[in-house]
């Protein structure tokens, strides 16, 4: 199916982190249920890399975040190392991943998670009519 839409940019990047062993999230979740790779767009989101009357391409930045419940230092660790793992084999074609940022705490609800950041890129182009 073609990427018509920067929701079919994000879709087709959760459609593709469908298959490692977490729950996918291509928008913030109100509740996250770990393991778990969280979709959001990063800073900046868009930049634009060529604009004029026919057509327009932007390079879209999202975060990855990958996140495993903080049960026990050196588990947890492992646990999050796999999931990134899987994440980097699960990348579709055309999209590029950066740098992963170092693992932190963060507390959502009443669960502690282990999470890091992969900083992903990828193009999208839409002929303007």
């Amino acid at each position: 199916m073609p990427v018509t839409s920067l929701l079919d940019v994000r879709t087709e990047l959760a459609t593709a982190l469908s298959g490692v062993a977490a729950s996918v999230y291509p928008v913030a979740p109100e509740a996250v249920i770990p393991p778990a790779c969280v979709i959001i767009p990063d800073s900046p989101w868009l930049e634009s890399t060529l604009l004029n009357g026919a057509v327009t391409k932007v390079k879209v930045n999202f975060v990855v975040t990958a996140a495993v419940a903080n049960n026990s230092n050196s588990g947890a660790l492992d646990q999050l190392e796999a999931l990134i793992i899987s994440i980097l084999g699960a990348m579709p074609a055309g999209y590029v991943v950066g740098d992963v940022q170092r693992p932190s705490i963060v507390s959502v609800g009443a669960s502690n998670l282990l999470v890091a950041d992969l900083n992903v890129s990828t193009y999208f182009t839409q002929e303007n009519n």
